[in-house]
């Protein structure tokens, strides 16, 4: 196992060091599931729902986070970000939406936690806005599945 880059010899928690890491094209995906009623999915799809396009906002809300993830997650850098996007689509069990997400950019780290993060806040937005129809909503599933670039190279997570 390797060392936990976010602590330093004593163990204390700190920012990792990237000065010196050369830039390279990196790319990341991953992927939320929110369940649900499946009248509240129908309620989605067949765009009925009282306020408005549920997904388009949740795919706006997710884009933001990435972009923001800096902000939420204390250890995170700041990152220009060159492409984030937020796929929503009905899962096929008829009771589900699913999030895929991918996250690029030229740069010294990799993104994988602006792809979780998108995947995440796109999927709690979901649940925020149908919450008054369906407050038994689940959300789940929340996981990197790829990643690219860097010195560690190109991981996917095993199905």
């Amino acid at each position: 196992m390797s060392k936990l880059t976010h602590l330093d010899d004593k163990g204390d928690a700190r920012m990792v060091d990237v000065t010196d890491k050369a830039v390279t094209e990196r790319e990341a995906r991953a992927e939320a599931t929110i369940r649900m009623a499946p009248a509240t999915l129908d309620m989605i799809v067949d765009g009925q729902h009282p306020k408005g396009d549920v997904l388009a906002v949740a795919r706006i809300a997710g884009i933001m986070a990435a972009k923001k993830t800096h902000e939420l997650i204390p250890l995170c850098h700041s990152l220009n970000l060159t492409s984030v996007k937020v796929e929503l689509s009905p899962g096929n069990d008829g009771a589900s939406v699913h999030v895929l997400t991918r996250c690029k950019l030229s740069g010294q780290t990799g993104v994988e936690m602006e792809a979780l993060t998108a995947a995440s806040v796109a999927a709690l937005t979901l649940y925020d806005m149908c919450k008054a129809v369906d407050r038994g909503m689940e959300i789940g599933s929340v996981r990197l599945l790829e990643k690219k670039g860097g010195r560690s190279g190109h991981w996917v997570a095993q199905e």
